[in-house]
Formats: structure tokens, C-alpha cells, sequence
């Protein structure tokens, strides 16, 4: 599918006729103004015949489904990997910030300019980063493709029904927390005062609470917290024994779900008044794919959300994941002997070659991830394996200077027909 802008830049209607677009490029009425989706940009004046297509986006936490569709057929197709790396990175920062206050001397931390109640709205750094991610991705499909209408599939997860099934009425009231002064002795009395790993056999009566995952990542929710003895903390952090407990279930995306369920809806509708921004809901989606035998996954769910699951499915599919665009950690933490500091940035160029650039090797389209100045390079697909950990910079072919997402082109064959066993 080629993607068609007029001479205003405008969107038109894309084409399958390959040749037609390559004499038109090759007489110089047309330039390419993007590769991948393949977009065109007439220099000739045209008529503006378009379509009513629809766009459905499939908002998810760690993944978006896209899907542009008419009655008939279907115009575009995409998986966005979105990031969530920014918890981890945040608290990171964090800590080198409290480190270097206190190397020297101690600067008592300046919270006045870090205040938040005078933003209205104000949203977590991980939670705003994916809803402006989502408004970003859109905007791209506006840019190559007439939409008349958007359908968002929302949800809203009720978190203390997923915990506790049985709940009801007053019961909302008291959450698992009720009567414990804090979370650690709610964990204390979850754990009914018992290490987790000795079960008292060290006779150690001084117990703690102790983080599953790292405190960065896994917070202090009770479900990532245990109780170990003083003896059996000690023993762990020196490697003595490896725990066998899994954390709880974690929440995090359902709450991310609550929370940018009307955010993003509504900030659609501030920025694209003129057109319906229309709201559908899970069970619809899901009623609708299963009705209609069609597999699970993002971006067919996106196509039930534009309400044209008969339409002819496109054989392509662009996947997609959104990278970090600036590393603005100068040094490292760790500080070498004789109180050098090592770089934590490279160059701006290697070999000529930028970090995350697209290119080919021995035929198959890969991403740089890693360089060396010697010009040996790691790379990987878009799925994050590995195809080579130390090629030549001579052996890889460039096409494309990395952007803010990298984009590869899939091919399917067909969306498979999944037989419903109706009970």
C-alpha cells in the first residue's frame, strides 16, 4: 500500500498500483516524503476524492492496536510496543541526584520548584509519556489518511473485584489494609508474623519486610513485599540462598487503564473537533471478533473496534516500538580510579552509522542497538533478538536515519478463522 498526499499535503486515497507511483516518481511529479509506510507527495494539482474511513485504536498499556477501514477493505494495520522503561529510569535519576547532593556537602532538597498542585491535571511521568504516545500515533495516521471518524475502545477495571471476587456493598469500604497502622505491619500480620523462608527455625524473633522486585520497579505494594527474619534478610543480600517466592499480582495496568480511560478520550476531542470521536468498550470488541471467528490480537481487535470486521484485511502489518529519544546521563555513576569519570555518552556518529539507524544485513532488515568505535556493531530485529552481536560496520547496508519509533513491515498471510466453542 502506497500512501498519497497532495500538493497541499492533504491525504488522499493510497493505491496498490506500484507502477503508476514509480513513473510518477520517475517523471518528477511525485517526490517520497516518508519510507516506511511508504507516503508520496503529489506536485501536481488533483482532485480530492476520498473515502469515509474510519480509524480504531485498541489503547492498551504496553500495546496499541491501530487499524484504518472502509465497509470493504482495510487501509492500514499496526502494533505500537509502547515504553516502560521510565519507572526504572526515574527512580535512577533519583538516586544519582541524592548521591551527588551528598558527595560534597548536603543541600537540603528544594521542593518548592517541584511542586504539582498548581498542574491542573497533573498525571505520573509513565502514565502522560503513553497518553501522548497514543495522540502521537494517531496523529501520524491523520497525516497519510483521510479519517472521517475515531473509535477508541476504553475500559475501567474494578481492582478490588479482580483481588477479591466476593466483594460487595460496604465491603468497598474496608480495604485489605483496615486496622494496620501501615503497610508494614499489614505485611506482619498477612505473613501472621512468620519468616517466609526459615518459618522460625533460625529462632530470630526481629523480622522484616522484604522487596520481592527492586524497590524501583515493584513499588511497596504489600503484594511485592514478605516477611524474613533479620537472619534470613541478612543471608539473602549476601547471596546466601536464592528466595523461591513469586511476587503477587501486579495492577499497575489495569490501573494505568483507569486512569487514562477518559484522559485520552477526551484530549482526542479537544484536538480533533471536527471530526466524531466516538468511545466503544471491551465486551463490545470482544462479542464482535468472536461473532465473526477471527483471531485475538491488537491489531485485528482494532479493525472489531472501527466496526468493519468483514472487511478485506490488509496482508501487511506494521510493527512498531517506541524508543527513548535523548540519554541525557553525561557520566556514569560509578567513578573510576583517581576521580575520573567515565562517559556515559558516545558520539553523535559512528562509522557514519546513529544509534537505533535501519539497516540491512545479509538480506534481512535489522536495527542497530550497540557500537563500538572500532565500527563493530550489535543488532537486533524489531522484536529485540539478537542477529548478530559484533558485525562490521562494511557489512550492513543503511536505509533509513533513525526516528522516534522503529517501524518494520510484516507480512501475514490472512487473518486466520478461530472456531468458538460455544458452551
Amino acid at each position: 500500500m502506497v500512501y498519497i498526499l497532495n500538493k497541499n499535503k492533504q491525504p488522499l486515497m493510497p493505491t496498490h498500483r506500484h507502477g503508476k507511483v514509480r513513473r510518477l516518481l520517475k517523471e518528477g511529479k511525485a517526490i517520497v516524503v516518508k519510507r516506511t509506510p511508504f507516503t508520496i507527495q503529489l506536485l501536481y494539482e488533483t482532485t480530492f476524492y476520498v473515502e469515509s474511513l474510519v480509524l480504531g485504536v485498541d489503547s492498551g498499556s504496553k500495546v496499541i492496536g491501530l487499524s484504518v477501514s472502509s465497509e470493504s477493505k482495510e487501509y492500514y494495520a499496526s502494533e505500537v510496543e509502547l515504553r516502560t522503561d521510565i519507572v526504572d529510569l526515574l527512580s535512577t535519576k533519583r538516586q544519582n541526584r541524592r548521591t551527588r547532593r551528598n558527595r560534597l556537602r548536603y543541600r537540603k532538597p528544594r521542593f518548592n520548584n517541584r511542586t504539582r498542585s498548581k498542574h491542573k491535571g497533573w498525571l505520573a511521568p509513565s502514565i502522560e509519556h503513553k497518553i501522548q504516545t497514543h495522540l502521537k500515533v494517531v496523529e501520524d495516521i491523520k497525516k497519510i489518511l483521510p479519517i472521517s471518524k475515531i473509535i477508541v475502545e476504553t475500559a475501567s477495571f474494578d481492582i478490588q473485584k479482580l483481588k477479591n471476587p466476593d466483594i460487595s456493598g460496604v465491603d468497598y469500604q474496608q480495604g485489605e489494609q483496615v486496622d494496620s497502622w501501615n503497610v508494614r505491619e499489614y505485611v506482619f500480620f498477612r505473613d501472621k508474623h512468620t519468616c517466609q523462608h526459615c518459618r522460625g527455625k533460625t529462632k530470630d524473633k526481629r523480622l522484616n519486610t522484604h522487596h520481592i522486585e527492586s524497590r524501583k520497579t515493584g513499588g511497596d505494594t504489600p503484594s511485592n513485599l514478605i516477611t524474613l527474619c533479620k537472619t534470613c534478610h541478612g543471608l539473602f543480600h549476601q547471596g546466601k540462598f536464592e528466595l523461591k517466592i513469586k511476587r503477587g499480582l501486579s495492577y499497575r495496568d489495569a490501573t494505568f487503564m483507569g486512569i487514562m480511560r477518559w484522559t485520552f478520550y477526551n484530549r482526542l476531542k479537544e484536538k480533533y473537533n471536527d471530526i466524531p470521536i466516538l468511545n466503544t468498550y471491551g465486551y463490545i470488541t470482544k462479542n464482535t471478533r468472536i461473532n465473526n471467528q477471527l483471531e485475538k490480537n491488537h491489531a485485528v481487535d482494532a479493525l472489531c473496534i472501527a466496526g468493519h470486521p468483514q472487511a478485506l484485511p490488509l496482508k501487511t502489518i506494521y510493527l512498531q516500538k517506541k524508543l527513548r529519544c535523548h540519554n541525557r546521563q553525561i557520566h556514569k555513576a560509578n567513578i573510576l580510579k583517581g576521580g575520573k569519570k567515565k562517559n556515559n555518552q558516545t558520539d553523535y556518529q559512528v562509522k557514519g552509522f546513529r544509534l537505533f539507524d535501519k539497516a540491512t544485513y545479509r538480506g534481512d532488515v535489522c536495527f542497530i542497538t550497540g557500537r563500538r568505535a572500532t565500527g563493530y556493531f550489535v543488532i537486533k530485529d524489531v522484536e529485540g533478538n539478537i542477529l548478530h552481536k559484533s558485525v562490521s560496520f562494511k557489512k550492513l547496508k543503511f536505509i533509513e536515519t533513525r526516528k522516534s519509533y522503529i517501524t518494520h513491515m510484516k507480512r501475514r498471510e490472512a487473518i486466520p478463522l478461530i472456531t468458538y466453542a460455544i458452551a
